[in-house]
């Protein structure tokens, strides 16, 4: 894997935190961060997938946006009915 270094800048205070969560955890800043930016990266994949699936929901049930909020009202009431 080939490495490219970057410069960015941190609030002094965020930076402090970051490299004593690095030093509480052994590890490099450099590592904390690559993992904040991987995690970052993955879940927003992770949303793509699941506004995806609710645009292909919407589609196959026909549904129109001004039908979410009865549709939510709908199953709230029938949901405090169930308690």
């Amino acid at each position: 894997m080939r490495v490219v270094t970057v410069n960015v800048s941190f609030p002094k205070q965020l930076l402090k935190t970051m490299d004593a969560m690095a030093k509480r955890e052994s590890r490099s800043r450099s590592d904390i961060l690559r993992t904040a930016a991987r995690v970052y990266v993955e879940r927003h994949k992770r949303w793509e997938q699941i506004f995806a699936f609710g645009r292909e929901q919407a589609k196959r049930l026909r549904l129109k946006p001004e039908d979410v909020s009865r549709l939510i009202a709908e199953s709230r009431r029938e949901q405090s009915q169930q308690r």
